[in-house]
């Protein structure tokens, strides 16, 4: 049999089998890389993406801050109007009790009694005047306390002094004012007709 050499042929498939190994490994490194780099642009354009809505929700959210602050500013605005209606409607339905607490205030002073001084402060009412004697400041204060206007009368004081030879009673009074059963239209048109 004849001698052949097998091993420059069993070398050279080596280095063949070599050569196809290391471009299949750079062919396997560059689809990797490939692979890489479009899932980075990727996942790159997915976050350019999330930040433009996230820009676009922001400017959104400021415009509706803005549009909320308007609204507390009128809220604040129709509560303050709302107080000031509720200002003006007190005192167009106190407006009469001014007159009436004037005229039951001289309804109720009895003879022999003097007032010097008249205040009022919301609904209380403070009063010092002078009488001829202890007992008509006693009937001053029975006549306030069966008033329809006024209630709840209270002596802080009382000095007796003598001028010109008279006992004077010089009294201090405090009470409050009360709101009466408000008057039926028939009743209210009844008293106005004569």
């Amino acid at each position: 049999m004849a001698h052949i050499n097998l091993l420059p042929w069993r070398e050279e498939l080596r280095k063949q089998k070599q050569r196809e190994f290391g471009l299949m490994a750079a062919a396997a490194v560059v689809i990797a890389g490939l692979i890489v780099l479009l899932s980075h642009l990727h996942v790159d354009g997915m976050i350019n993406n999330q930040n433009q809505r996230n820009a676009f929700l922001q400017n959104e959210i400021a415009v509706l801050n803005k549009r909320i602050g308007r609204i507390k500013e009128l809220e604040a605005m129709k509560q303050d109007l709302l107080a000031r209606m509720n200002v003006i409607q007190e005192l167009q339905s106190s407006r009469p009790e001014s007159v009436h607490l004037l005229d039951e205030l001289v309804r109720t002073l009895p003879d022999g009694v003097y007032l010097n001084k008249f205040s009022q402060r919301d609904r209380g009412l403070a009063m010092d005047g002078a009488a001829q004697s202890n007992a008509r400041v006693s009937d001053y204060m029975r006549n306030i306390d069966s008033s329809e206007w006024f209630t709840g009368p209270r002596l802080n004081q009382i000095k007796t002094t003598e001028v010109d030879r008279r006992r004077i009673a010089n009294f201090s009074l405090r009470g409050s004012q009360k709101a009466p059963k408000p008057i039926n239209a028939e009743e209210e048109s009844s008293e106005v007709s004569p």
